[in-house]
């Protein structure tokens, strides 16, 4: 099915009131929201959205370009159609989750909220150059934003597994030049690490054009990948602000 093929269910039970849809990062996989549903309410689900040409979709074409990629994205949502869906995205899965939620809004079931994390505003990235990198710079990139990816890198095998995914992805993001869609009438709720080479806060509060609604920033220690190291604490302050009569504290 679409959907299956689509969207790996870390929890997704009848009990589950809101679902929390996670989109990846470049070169990310689903299975790195794997942890969440221990850190959130028991009637959130979590779905990690499965991007072609990883995992277990390492047979299915990388897309072609990040709309290409939403318009999918929003038809294998169709039968999450009048449920209550939360849309989250790290980097790159920031820009693919907000075309999503634009597609949703133009289809009559727009998501309860947005959350984006540490990546440029639609309007920034009009002006951003192409990345045009050898692979040993872009590993060099990767592992300055990503200590953790090191290791992979080190090994040549698990080099060449993922550097193709890798790769597609940038292609998605050099391509991208940003959402001219409509704007989004539910809350849009930003993310950053502190100490995030790549985006400061004054950058993510950008976001705030994208809705009509509300718009609020929270800042968490850490790098590009702070939502490793304070997973338990953004996973609180997102159940906990869009959570149906939960706190609202927007700035």
């Amino acid at each position: 099915m679409v959907k299956d093929r689509w969207l790996r269910r870390f929890r997704d039970g009848d009990e589950c009131s809101t679902k929390l849809i996670c989109f990846p990062h470049a070169g990310g996989w689903a299975s790195a929201y794997r942890t969440w549903p221990a850190n959130l309410p028991a009637d959130v689900g979590v779905l990690g959205v499965r991007y072609p040409g990883r995992e277990d979709r390492i047979g299915d074409p990388f897309p072609s370009r990040l709309e290409s990629l939403a318009d999918d994205l929003a038809d294998a949502l169709d039968h999450l159609a009048g449920q209550r869906l939360v849309l989250f995205g790290h980097s790159l899965g920031a820009s693919v989750a907000h075309e999503v939620a634009i597609r949703l809004q133009q289809r009559g079931f727009p998501p309860a909220a947005l959350c984006v994390s540490a990546r440029l505003s639609p309007r920034s990235l009009a002006s951003q150059p192409r990345l045009v990198v050898t692979d040993d710079e872009l590993v060099e990139e990767i592992v300055r934003h990503d200590a953790s990816r090191r290791e992979v890198f080190e090994d040549l095998e698990l080099r060449e597994f993922a550097l193709p995914a890798i790769r597609a992805d940038l292609e998605l993001v050099n391509d991208y030049r940003g959402c001219r869609g409509p704007v989004l009438n539910c809350p849009v709720y930003g993310y950053v690490g502190a100490d995030d080479p790549a985006i400061s806060k004054e950058q993510m509060r950008g976001w705030a054009d994208v809705t009509r609604g509300a718009f609020r920033l929270r800042v968490f220690p850490g790098g590009h990948f702070y939502l490793r190291t304070s997973e338990a604490h953004l996973l609180t302050d997102m159940a906990e602000a869009w959570s149906p009569g939960g706190r609202h504290g927007f700035s």
